[in-house]
């Protein structure tokens, strides 16, 4: 058995496995915590495939997961299935991507950075002023309580989306990381002014991957109006998105499909035992102890730590 045919079957494992927890597993806040976990995988996944892979870092996270999450509610509102609404969110998403790479990615180092964390303050300042999307003061969005598909509630039904989501995620950034494009991504990483030279379309191939991980990014936030059914923006324009989908990458290893799956899962779980036994607002303080944690002692992260082993 080869190492794709290793990978696809321990993901039909993973999904077998996950997929069967609602039948087994009664609690709500299970499944509640699960999908924000899930979606932190989706989040770091779609992050390192600009920032690991390429070497970009992208501030504007939240950015993107909002405009997935606002393009669900515009369609709620026209009164569009839920299925239109995940597929426009990830359109619109991954076109808004294609567009600031245009613009952005001519631009070197911290300078990127913060032209992808200014586009956050200029989509937050688009939806606060448009009444269509809630404005300021918010909008519901009104659920049913149970599942459409006939088992259990309808957090069971968010529950599997976001796992299915997740699964897709990291079955592209395998498929990337293992392509001629990823391979041209990790030089541009290494050496872009080398890459150029030996031939490779550096341009070509970034805006590629922003518009890949744009898309990824605005696909986590195209079920998260469903789950919270009060969407304004402040919850949605949140710093916990932009902080966990860079850190998550870095504490699992940056530049592979695993390491964002490994540190999305690790502190993501970290997280919700600390909204329930401590506090939510302890989530971010636990992010950057970690994170400083890993930047000094691994700076590889977790599979760095493998690989030396």
């Amino acid at each position: 058995m080869n190492s794709h045919s290793k990978f696809f079957f321990g993901v039909f494992v993973v999904a077998a496995i996950f997929g069967s927890l609602p039948f087994l597993i009664q609690s709500e806040y299970f499944f509640f915590a699960a999908y924000s976990v899930l979606q932190f995988v989706i989040l770091a996944t779609a992050w390192n495939i600009l920032g690991g892979y390429a070497g970009y870092v992208n501030f504007g996270s939240a950015a993107f997961f909002a405009i997935g999450a606002y393009a669900t509610v515009a369609g709620f509102k026209l009164q569009f299935p839920q299925g239109v609404n995940i597929v426009f969110g990830t359109f619109m998403a991954g076109l808004i991507g294609l567009g600031m790479g245009y613009l952005t990615l001519r631009l070197k180092g911290v300078f990127f950075s913060i032209a992808t964390l200014a586009l956050s303050v200029v989509l937050l300042t688009i939806v606060t002023n448009t009444p269509f999307l809630g404005g300021a003061r918010g909008v519901y969005v009104i659920v049913p309580r149970e599942s459409p598909i006939g088992v259990g509630q309808y957090i069971h039904w968010l529950y599997f989306l976001i796992l299915a989501m997740a699964i897709f995620s990291v079955v592209v950034a395998r498929v990337i990381e293992h392509s001629s494009l990823g391979r041209g991504l990790m030089a541009i990483r290494d050496d872009e002014l080398a890459a150029e030279g030996l031939g490779v379309p550096t341009l070509r191939l970034k805006l590629i991957a922003t518009t890949i991980s744009g898309a990824l990014m605005g696909l986590a936030g195209t079920t998260f109006p469903y789950l919270i059914t009060y969407m304004e923006p402040t919850a949605t324009f949140n710093l916990s998105f932009a902080v966990n989908s860079i850190a998550m990458p870095i504490v699992g290893g940056l530049g592979s499909w695993v390491g964002p799956v490994i540190g999305a899962l690790l502190l993501g779980s970290i997280q919700q035992v600390a909204s329930v036994t401590l506090s939510s607002t302890w989530n971010l303080l636990i992010v950057g102890g970690v994170l400083v944690f890993f930047v000094t002692l691994a700076p590889n992260g977790i599979m760095g730590i493998f690989k030396k082993k």
